[in-house]
């Protein structure tokens, strides 16, 4: 570590913010661009390094100055887009799942050409619903929280999650239903 950069990650044990700045701006470009040489996204490779140095501020008591601090803030980057890659793997997995479900033809399941498009369709459906019912959703569905979990992290109560997981079903089995998607078994699936 250089002596400068010893001295700034000193400060910014201590909690001081203006170290915190100027770390954030000497580093956050370079992260910036390693995640998105990684995600092909801007606003994905954003949001990694904003939850980089969310990371350091929170744990800037224990950043150690006999090390490395650039190879510390790389080695939190390239976790955080595996993480971000694991959640993509995940989600894409549950919505696998929903469509291969509805499918009527199971067996030529793999061989369908329109796959893309009804996941396409899924994710179109998921991100028309209201912001609150869509984070309900998604945290239910795709996260796997429970009812309970999901109210205390959005500071609701468990009977409007409920309305909106039923307002989120209801409103899927009707779209798919509309689109000739075989809507029952998605709602099944759901309810399951």
């Amino acid at each position: 570590m250089i002596p400068f950069e010893k001295e700034l990650i000193k400060e910014l044990k201590k909690g001081d913010h203006s170290a915190f700045e100027r770390i954030f701006q000497q580093y956050s470009k370079q992260l910036f661009l390693f995640s998105l040489s990684y995600l092909k996204s801007r606003e994905a490779a954003e949001d990694i390094v904003q939850e980089v140095f969310v990371k350091i501020w929170k744990n800037r008591a224990d950043i150690r100055t006999d090390k490395s601090f650039q190879s510390y803030l790389f080695t939190i980057t390239l976790n955080a887009v595996r993480k971000y890659f694991n959640k993509l793997s995940r989600i894409n997995e549950v919505k696998h799942d929903i469509i291969f479900n509805l499918s009527e033809h199971k067996e030529e399941f793999d061989n369908r050409s329109d796959y893309q498009l009804l996941l396409d369709k899924l994710e179109e459906l998921i991100e028309q619903m209201p912001e609150k019912r869509k984070v309900v959703f998604t945290k239910m569905k795709i996260e796997g929280k429970s009812q309970k979990e999901i109210a205390e992290e959005l500071d609701i109560s468990v009977k409007t999650v409920e309305y909106h997981i039923s307002e989120s079903m209801r409103y899927l089995k009707d779209e798919f239903e509309r689109l000739r998607i075989n809507g029952i078994l998605f709602f099944h699936l759901f309810v399951q």
